[in-house]
């Protein structure tokens, strides 16, 4: 975090600042990192107490200081040796200390925020930027996925007056959930990638949802710009909703920044990029899967209009060896087994298309299987589209079919119905079971495909197979 003094933070915060029983005075500065987690806590860094589902951060605050805390924020006053701001919620308070933060910075440096959103793709998009940002410039973007009202904040927090781009992943499971981080973050760029069924019971449906991710651009200035995904026609159809000027992108033939030639291997995925203005370029993406090209393609197109030559940011992008940990993660090797690893989230769209690209990269004569749990927090569709995956393995002629939990038995028992499949279909209670099965039944030259939402867990399961034919 930037250098600011205690009385600075709690003005911002409309907090009470106690010092009582430390050196520290309204004047005493801090700029260590902020964390919500005790444990993560360096000298000198901020402590936010917000309560969990689970816990509650001011049972943490001793060990905050432990590890050399310089201030907490808190929402009642804790017995501990530090300087402590007392808020009315701490979470509201870490939101608003970023704003705070990222206002002081752009008013003394040379600060562009991009804004990422959409059902499928963000944190996959974010690294694709940053990956060709970094080299423009310093250049600050989630760990992981930190996203919501949290992990967006916290990565604001973590600028410099030397910061030049700032990316901040949008994620939201409800209406008002991004419109709040656009109103924090105050976006120059808006990247809006899809809008599918990701969290469809959250949001009570896909025109919720769309209503939803339109937050991202329909606040953005007029001298801003919204990126739009041209081969998705509701995120096409926000360009209405913007007064910012409108970039997009994809493989329809109206897109601002588009591909053409797209082919997907075992090893990668290559396309041929074409900007305004610019000779095309060939792209060869280490990353596994032909939807990732839309991902790579957003991040082109921001980086366009940061004014990054198209080849200097496909370059970078061919850099990247893996889209994230438990993204498309090509594991194993061993006997010319192939483990992708692909269980870090899943929705109908990013399952259907790892399922296509495990179809796409199969060799003449080996076998494809997929290793499939539930799909969360898809409300009233979740049986009809677990349905459809089932189905869709069928008609692709995936080999064999492993479906792990009883929230994704609807898969195995849509694919064993359907008659014309050659393939076969298993189903298991637990990732143990399956393992075994997995370890007992796999062959040399197999290609497995791992996938689930998060909350299911298959990417452990993927860890230990890609041990186990780990060379």
């Amino acid at each position: 975090m930037i250098r600011l003094t205690l009385s600075e933070i709690a003005d911002r915060l409309s907090g009470s600042l106690h010092v009582e029983g430390t050196d520290a005075t309204g004047d005493t500065a801090v700029d260590g990192p902020v964390e919500t987690d005790s444990r993560e806590i360096v000298p000198g860094g901020v402590f936010i107490a917000k309560r969990g589902d689970d816990t509650d951060g001011h049972l943490f605050v001793d060990a905050a200081v432990e590890r050399g805390a310089a201030l907490a924020i808190v929402e009642h006053p804790v017995d501990a040796p530090v300087a402590q701001i007392v808020v009315p919620d701490a979470v509201t308070a870490l939101g608003e200390l970023a704003q705070f933060v990222v206002e002081r910075v752009r008013a003394v440096g040379t600060l562009t925020v991009v804004g990422i959103t959409g059902s499928n793709g963000k944190t996959t998009t974010k690294n694709m930027l940053e990956r060709i940002l970094a080299g423009e410039g310093e250049t600050v973007a989630p760990i992981r996925s930190f996203n919501n009202a949290v992990g967006a904040p916290t990565t604001m927090l973590r600028i410099t007056e030397s910061t030049r781009y700032l990316i901040v992943e949008m994620g939201a499971s409800g209406i008002g959930h991004i419109a709040r981080l656009v109103a924090l973050a105050k976006p120059d760029i808006g990247v809006v990638l899809k809008v599918g069924l990701a969290h469809a019971g959250g949001f009570g449906g896909i025109e919720s949802t769309l209503a939803a991710k339109t937050e991202m651009v329909a606040d953005l200035s007029a001298d801003g710009v919204a990126i739009l995904n041209a081969d998705d026609p509701r995120v096409a159809s926000m360009a209405d909703k913007t007064r910012a000027r409108v970039v997009t992108f994809g493989q329809d033939a109206s897109a601002t920044i588009r591909a053409t030639n797209v082919a997907g291997t075992r090893t990668g995925t290559s396309f041929t990029a074409h900007v305004p203005g610019e000779e095309s370029v060939s792209v060869r993406l280490r990353v596994l899967g032909e939807h990732h090209v839309s991902n790579a393609l957003a991040a082109l197109a921001a980086a366009h209009t940061l004014g990054v030559p198209l080849a200097r940011a496909a370059a970078a992008l061919e850099t990247l060896e893996r889209a994230e940990r438990w993204r498309m993660e090509v594991l194993g090797g061993k006997n010319d087994v192939t483990i992708i690893n692909d269980a870090y989230n899943a929705s109908p769209d990013s399952m259907s298309a790892a399922i296509k690209t495990l179809a796409q990269i199969s060799e003449p004569g080996k076998r494809t299987i997929a290793v499939l749990g539930a799909m969360s927090e898809l409300g009233e569709y979740s049986g009809d589209e677990h349905d459809r995956i089932g189905l869709q393995l069928v008609r692709l002629n995936i080999s064999r079919l492993v479906v792990v939990g009883p929230e994704a038995r609807r898969m195995h028992i849509s694919a064993i119905n359907e008659g014309s499949w050659d393939g076969e279909s298993v189903y298991f209670g637990d990732m143990d079971a399956a393992y075994d099965y997995l370890a007992a039944e796999i062959i040399p030259g197999d290609t497995v495909l791992v996938k689930s939402s998060n909350s299911a867990k298959l990417r452990f399961l993927g860890d230990r197979l890609g041990e186990l034919f780990s060379w």
